[in-house]
């Protein structure tokens, strides 16, 4: 009888973290897809890094987790939601994203106003 042996660095392995990544990523186009269409925004995808600002609409239940649409007057973003904005829910708030999840900014903001 043959024994398989499969390593972290196994093609096998990391097939399989590049799968869950693909799924994440289908299934939020999806939901940006079938939000564009309803309400006529534009999806704005966040990368990695990025900071997203906008007026929390809505939580959008995915097979990959909960998400926040946040409108900028232009188009929407879908940001990993958490508990803490959800008292938040169509004020203006910004996050930015890291790796699988988002650092959110939701107290008063300083600076100049125009």
């Amino acid at each position: 009888m043959s024994q398989l042996t499969l390593s972290l660095d196994t093609p096998l392995m990391i097939l399989a973290r590049n799968l869950l990544a693909t799924l994440r990523g289908r299934d939020l186009a999806k939901a940006a897809q079938d939000i564009a269409a309803e309400t006529g925004l534009e999806h704005q995808p966040v990368a990695d890094g990025q900071r997203v600002a906008g007026v929390y609409r809505r939580s959008v239940m995915l097979a990959s987790g909960r998400h926040a649409m946040l409108d900028d007057g232009k188009g929407f973003s879908l940001v990993p939601w958490r508990p803490v904005i959800e008292l938040r829910l169509g004020q203006q708030i910004a996050a930015t994203m890291r790796g699988s999840g988002a650092s959110w900014e939701i107290g008063r903001q300083r600076g100049l106003n125009v």
